[in-house]
């Protein structure tokens, strides 16, 4: 199978895989080369694929869109971290979002400023 993961920023994982196991609304489900087409919606947490050479990659995954057609597994989400092995998942994703947090707020506090200097303009032009 091949497995496309992408994101707003653009695609994370472009891969041949043996199986892809995931988490919609309804639970957990492992995808295989010849089960049927299906699209779900995916919740927070962790996805996991077997690439060829057997190994397991996992991804921290935001909520999303996995569609399979076919021989093609294409999963689409806001925000995604591959972790690599279950070992290491904790702190790379960890680490991660926290940096992206840390943007987020830098982006929040600009844009606070920005809206204050605005109002403060059309105050002195009331005036």
């Amino acid at each position: 199978m091949r497995l496309l993961l992408s994101q707003p920023s653009g695609v994370l994982v472009d891969a041949s895989v043996r199986k892809v196991i995931a988490e919609s609304d309804r639970g957990s489900f492992c995808l295989l080369p010849r089960h049927a087409d299906t699209a779900t919606v995916l919740v927070p947490g962790l996805l996991a694929y077997l690439d060829e050479d057997g190994e397991e990659v996992i991804v921290a995954v935001d909520e999303g869109i996995l569609v399979k057609v076919g021989d093609h597994v294409r999963v689409a989400c806001q925000r995604a971290v591959v972790a690599g092995d279950l070992g290491s998942a904790e702190a790379t994703v960890r680490e991660r979002f926290q940096t992206q947090s840390e943007r987020e707020k830098r982006a929040r506090s600009a844009l606070l400023r920005l809206e204050a200097d605005i109002m403060r303009r059309l105050g002195q032009l009331r005036s």
